[in-house]
């Protein structure tokens, strides 16, 4: 899994690239939880959704946002860090140019981010959004959401209630023209302790049939 370096809009990001061999291949960017409560790109739901994706022939990227790691720059509160995820995206489509379709999946804040990045980058046709804080922050940009994708959440999640998460997807079901597809694991929490496997099934799974239904 190749180490890679690329110029981001506040100097260099450090991530992991998994190229696909395929020419055509559909390009997955995967986004990790918040830069100041230790999450990075080797985060265990990123890590385990890079190689979901990676079975599936994706070519993945997954990347630290700025100053985290060897990424240069510092925290900037959700705005710089949207700049480096269009700037990871940029770089996987320069890499990967015949991309037949382009996904991104994101936990915790990395699903906030992941979520702004559908508004920008209208490419973008599936998104997997892991326990999105919709408590924390403003998901009102989703007017109207582009995309299909789906939101997993866990019932027993405390950083991102079940009840604030259930007004974002009840909201984002009520568009027309997407699918949004809602799952809720029973007793698991924010960060999915001792669920990651069972977490990574539903997404591989939702992916999966997403893909065939791309084929038909």
């Amino acid at each position: 899994m190749p180490e890679v370096i690329f110029n981001g809009p506040a100097g260099r990001i450090e991530g992991r690239f998994q190229p696909s061999k395929e020419r055509n291949a559909p390009i997955a960017l995967i986004l990790h939880p918040h830069p100041q409560f230790g999450g990075t790109m080797n985060n265990a739901i990123a890590y385990q959704l890079f190689y979901m994706f990676k079975e599936r022939g994706f070519a993945v990227l997954r990347f630290n946002f700025r100053g985290v790691g060897r990424s240069q720059g510092a925290f900037d509160h959700g705005a710089g860090e949207l700049s480096d995820a269009a700037s990871a995206l940029d770089w996987v489509q320069t890499v990967h140019p015949d991309a037949r379709a382009c996904w991104v999946a994101g936990f915790s804040f990395g699903a906030w981010i992941g979520m702004q990045l559908l508004m920008r980058r209208p490419e973008i046709e599936g998104f997997i959004s892991v326990a999105p804080p919709a408590n924390l922050h403003d998901f009102s940009f989703l007017a109207p959401c582009p995309s299909s994708g789906l939101i997993i959440h866990g019932d027993a999640d405390k950083v991102a209630p079940t009840k604030d998460v259930q007004t974002l997807v009840d909201k984002l079901k009520s568009q027309k023209g997407i699918t949004i597809e809602q799952q809720i694991m029973t007793g698991a929490n924010h960060f999915f302790e001792n669920r990651v496997d069972e977490l990574i099934d539903y997404c591989g799974d939702y992916v999966d049939r997403r893909m065939a239904m791309s084929e038909v």
